[in-house]
């Protein structure tokens, strides 16, 4: 930390609890006074707590990095919903730099991730404010306006701000449970959701207001004893449990690719969630039983409300079983002149297809799909079953996401990114960017000043006293004036506070 950091730390004299000074209280300290190992503690702790809100730095706009999946926000001040659902409307995203930068007093909605966006900031879509991250590229001046955007954007409700299949505008404030992001398979055009956020209770029939229903049916039950709310509502009733599953697609978007129906409740899929009823139906009440042929290891996959079985179980099973079950070289005759046959490996072009394996009928009502983690391992991929998934590309392998760098901590080790280092590193980069010969002028002015300051606090770390709000306006009163009184106004802390303040309050040695 610079010398101007600590000694112009003790300066600032926020509220420090309202302590009184006592019976001694001498000039220099004030009821809203503190030391300077104080400020620079609160300061830190402030600067920690806004890169723990906003980890990333934010200098640099996506935009030039084409299509990404990434974090988006929508702006409801440049772009407000529409008054009428028929009435015409313009969606747009933008990235966290823009969101910050750009929008940063705007009302945002953030829509967390989603793929091949790029940043809709500074092009006909925004038209209430520049983009002020980039520099227009026929001019080169800061900031654009008007360009065209990306024609590969999509965009969903979620960009209104409302979310499920719903539509119910979100509030982070009186929003209660958990709502989860569906992989997403196609766009709203083509039927799909556009990678919509879903309430659990909507995709599976029940009403938003399910668990209060719930709640007065069980205080019922209680004899009229209303329990606590929850601070979050609980999942419904048969809507599988959060372990069991890594992500899962929406009804929307299994009825736009109907070839993934065929997976429900093969390995790597739970069985169907249904949107009228969920899996609070009995089997009776479901579409017609499912034709399924024996599936290669179908009786080691868990139910839906089951655990995993824990690997160590599965080895003492294998110790308890008969010498026949175990493997082929512990049964083996002992005989040396018997020598194993050899095992004839299988042609590559007899082994069966994935698809084979699968049911031959599928359920006909509507029902979202929920994924395992290893669901991608378990997709056909045969010349006939390949066309269906060559266009998803999140279901053949695993989507990289775009992050920001992080911002630098502030620590003066590295620079920072401008709006998000230290005091200090923000006053450097602005140094850095103007006139030269303004800098050099600037620099000096600081230097000035900080000796002049530094006097002034010396007298005050020396006696470890606290400097008050009055003492640093009358300094910098006689600041104007001559040297002498610049020695008064610095010898006051020794000649009228003395000794060590008599609050109790010590400056930290070598400010």
């Amino acid at each position: 930390m610079s010398d101007l950091e600590n000694t112009t730390a003790s300066t600032v004299a926020p509220t420090r609890n309202g302590q009184d000074a006592g019976s001694r209280r001498p000039s220099c300290s004030s009821h809203n006074s503190q030391t300077a190992k104080e400020f620079i503690d609160s300061q830190m702790r402030l600067e920690a707590d806004a890169r723990e809100a906003l980890p990333y730095s934010f200098d640099s706009c996506t935009q030039n990095l084409g299509p990404l999946r990434q974090i988006l926000f929508a702006c409801l001040t440049c772009n407000p919903p529409p008054a009428t659902p028929d009435a015409p409307y313009t969606a747009a995203g933008m990235c966290y730099s823009c969101s910050i930068v750009c929008h940063g007093e705007h009302t945002l909605v953030e829509l967390f991730n989603k793929r091949n966006f790029v940043c809709d900031c500074g092009t006909t879509r925004i038209t209430a404010s520049p983009c002020t991250l980039r520099s227009d590229p026929k001019t080169g001046a800061k900031g654009v306006r008007s360009e065209e955007p990306h024609p590969g954007n999509q965009y969903n409700g979620n960009f209104q701000n409302k979310f499920c299949g719903c539509g119910e505008d979100y509030n982070a404030d009186e929003e209660k449970g958990t709502m989860f992001q569906c992989l997403g398979l196609g766009t709203v055009e083509t039927g799909g959701c556009g990678e919509d956020w879903w309430h659990p209770e909507c995709l599976i029939g029940l009403p938003r207001d399910w668990y209060n229903d719930s709640k007065k049916i069980e205080n019922t039950w209680n004899g009229g004893n209303e329990q606590d709310d929850q601070d979050e509502t609980p999942l419904p009733p048969g809507f599988p449990a959060e372990e069991d599953f890594e992500t899962f697609l929406c009804y929307k978007c299994i009825e736009s690719n109907p070839w993934l129906k065929k997976y429900a409740g093969t390995p790597g899929f739970l069985s169907p969630v249904f949107k009228n009823g969920g899996l609070q139906k009995s089997t009776k009440e479901k579409s017609a039983p499912v034709s399924q042929p024996p599936l290669a290891g179908a009786e080691d996959q868990p139910s839906n409300n089951s655990k995993k079985r824990k690997a160590d179980d599965a080895e003492n099973a294998n110790d308890n079983e008969p010498a026949s079950k175990r493997p082929k070289e512990e049964t083996q005759d002992t005989d040396p002149t018997s020598a194993p046959p050899e095992p004839k490996p299988e042609p590559e072009n007899e082994q069966k297809p994935k698809h084979d394996s699968l049911p031959t009928t599928t359920p006909s009502d509507t029902f979202s799909l929920f994924l395992k983690e290893d669901y991608r391992d378990h997709f056909c991929r045969c010349p006939d079953c390949y066309p269906n998934l060559a266009p998803h590309t999140q279901l053949r392998e695993e989507e990289d996401t775009y992050e920001p760098p992080i911002s630098e901590n502030g620590d003066g080790d590295a620079p920072g990114s401008t709006g998000t280092g230290s005091l200090l590193d923000r006053g450097e980069a602005a140094l850095s960017n103007i006139d030269r010969v303004r800098a050099i002028e600037g620099a000096m002015v600081y230097n000035h000043l900080r000796d002049k300051v530094k006097q002034f606090l010396k007298p005050f770390a020396e006696s470890g006293t606290a400097v008050g709000a009055d003492d640093i306006k009358a300094y910098f009163e006689k600041l104007r004036g001559d040297e002498q009184h610049i020695k008064d106004a610095a010898g006051r802390p020794s000649a009228e506070g003395g000794g060590d303040g008599g609050d109790g309050r010590h400056e930290q040695s070598g400010y």
